[in-house]
């Protein structure tokens, strides 16, 4: 089969003929490092069919469609073993081993070998059918919003955010951020959206405005002043939660320090990012108001139920509908043009497939 290959760190990516994975599994332990093995096919989160199934398999068909994510556990030592497929094999020799042995292919291809814990069936008759006949009208490209918005859902679920709750996001305007306004609207809860861009914030609040009504997501940008954020958080009420997603170049942003002093007493804050360096945050107001702080890594296989739960349910919207836009479709062979169309569309509500 065909398939984009990177061949060690630092290379580029070359289409290549490489022999189709076959369907046994493997779960061994061992080697040092934290990078991605040699002969290595990036990225995971995709919507494919399935062309054949392991003898382990119970539930799944040929032919049906199912949604890939990446976060692979391994399964006699899932705290420990933990890989993001098609992107890192983890920090310990146990997952780069792990990787490199079971997982160094990922989805840019024709086909490819996923583990049955990260394979979800979708409702296709009711994703992609038409209205008429009970539908929803989705393109399958459309899908592939749902395991970005499955890292959101992590997040909102790991502090138990309920619907009429407020939530701040921030930042957000990049793809996993927004895709938290998204979902928690969806969740029932009202958003204070923040972030440095005020024509994005405004188009995600007008979006989000027409899926659900006005007055769902408020937004607030980011002007530096800490106390002066902090004031305009809290303008609409009590602030129940928090999600930050920041991205790493983000540890000297000021929003932090504006949120945590932004919400009300045994509010919540979850943590998402992976910055770098020590982010300063207010140690004696944490304790005074009792907050709960959380860090989450991913997300649990429940939250991805409940995810394509909803979206078949019509309450998660996609493609469109939902303020998502496939700027573009691409063959492996056009991956250069993909990463160019991606380079021009990094912010929230553009999306870049690569298709069969």
């Amino acid at each position: 089969m065909k398939a984009l290959v990177v061949e060690s760190p630092g290379q580029p990516l070359t289409l290549k003929t490489v022999p189709a994975d076959d369907k046994t599994p493997h779960i061994i332990k061992g080697i040092p490092g934290y990078t991605f093995p040699p002969n290595f096919v990036p990225a995971a989160h995709a919507i494919g069919r399935v062309a054949a199934i392991g003898p382990d398999a119970t539930s799944l068909a040929v032919g049906q469609l199912v949604m890939l994510e990446g976060f692979i556990r391994a399964r006699d030592d899932p705290d420990d073993v933990q890989i993001l497929w098609g992107i890192t094999a983890g920090l310990t020799p146990e997952s780069l081993r792990f990787m490199a042995d079971n997982w160094a292919m990922g989805c840019m291809a024709e086909y490819v070998r996923a583990p049955l814990e990260n394979c979800y069936p979708l409702d296709e008759r009711r994703l992609c059918g038409a209205p008429a006949d009970g539908g929803l009208g989705y393109a399958v490209e459309d899908l592939l919003q749902l395991p970005t918005q499955l890292v959101a859902m992590g997040g909102l679920r790991a502090i138990d955010l309920k619907p009429g709750e407020r939530i701040i996001v921030a930042p957000a305007t990049g793809a996993f951020s927004g895709a938290a306004v998204q979902v928690a609207v969806a969740m029932g809860a009202q958003v204070i959206a923040m972030a440095r861009n005020r024509a994005l914030l405004e188009r995600l609040q007008q979006q989000q405005a027409s899926l659900a009504g006005p007055g769902r997501v408020q937004i607030v940008p980011i002007t530096g002043d800490v106390e002066a954020d902090t004031a305009s958080l809290k303008q609409w009420g009590p602030v129940d939660a928090y999600i930050d997603l920041s991205p790493p170049a983000a540890s000297e942003s000021t929003h932090i320090r504006s949120c945590f002093p932004a919400l009300r007493k045994y509010g919540r804050a979850c943590v998402m990012s992976v910055i770098g360096h020590d982010v300063a945050v207010p140690y004696a107001l944490l304790t005074w108001n009792s907050l709960t702080v959380k860090g989450q890594f991913m997300y649990e296989r429940e939250d991805a139920r409940l995810l394509i739960k909803m979206a078949e349910a019509g309450v998660l919207k996609l493609g469109r509908e939902g303020g998502i836009e496939v700027v573009g479709r691409f063959k492996l062979d056009e991956v250069d043009e993909a990463f160019a169309a991606a380079a021009k569309n990094p912010e929230v509500g553009k999306l870049v497939a690569i298709v069969p």
